[in-house]
């Protein structure tokens, strides 16, 4: 890991549970010495990383443009890989997000994990937001793998679990979110990497390229 102490990696963690609070339902660039912090912790390649930023920003612009608030989503997009959570009136409408989010530029793969419902309440997101929290705060206590190498979203009590992984640090990742209190399912989105890999992009230049995710 690139010479980050515990306290580093906790503080870090704490920045990215702070920004979803502070920012609401939609993501947007994070900017100055804590995005810099967060990139170099991150596995993925800097220029993938401000992908990802500017997919999410772009999705839910284009989503707000066009319905407004019929519906509530979440767009999370991780090594160009975008999941859909939250709810819309029905399953059409969750498929024409869909295929507005496959038109932005850069988005390589869509989960659609939206939900045809009604659209949740403060407390109900509120309740998700601490219990992301909680999984990340479980992440440092268990000291098995860095946090910052796992993202985590919840939506409706369900926890799904993003980032470059071995199959180990998502099987331990999966198990501390099933452990915690207040989940209802974890589903993994992971894209895997190997063990080598994995140390090389752990301890690596920041100028490095990195791999693509083993199917």
């Amino acid at each position: 890991m690139k010479n980050l102490t515990r306290s580093t990696l906790f503080a870090a963690a704490l920045v990215a549970i702070a920004v979803p609070l502070l920012q609401g339902c939609f993501p947007v660039a994070a900017v100055g010495v804590g995005a810099g912090a967060l990139m170099i912790a991150d596995r993925r390649a800097s220029e993938t990383y401000l992908a990802d930023e500017a997919i999410e920003i772009r999705a839910v612009n284009r989503i707000n443009e066009k319905f407004g608030e019929k519906a509530h989503i979440n767009v999370t997009s991780y090594n160009m890989k975008v999941l859909l959570t939250g709810e819309a009136p029905d399953a059409n409408l969750a498929a024409e997000i869909e295929k507005l989010v496959a038109g932005v530029p850069n988005v390589k793969a869509i989960t659609n994990e939206i939900q045809a419902a009604g659209i949740s309440g403060f407390g109900a997101r509120s309740n998700d937001s601490y219990i992301t929290s909680k999984v990340k705060g479980r992440f440092i206590e268990a000291n098995k793998f860095s946090p910052q190498h796992v993202k985590v979203v919840t939506e409706a009590g369900a926890v799904y679990l993003l980032g470059l992984v071995t199959r180990k640090e998502a099987d331990d990742a999966a198990e501390i979110a099933r452990t915690t209190g207040g989940v209802r399912k974890v589903v993994r989105v992971f894209d895997y990497i190997g063990e080598d890999d994995a140390r090389r992009l752990d301890n690596r230049p920041p100028e490095d390229t990195k791999p693509q995710p083993k199917k």
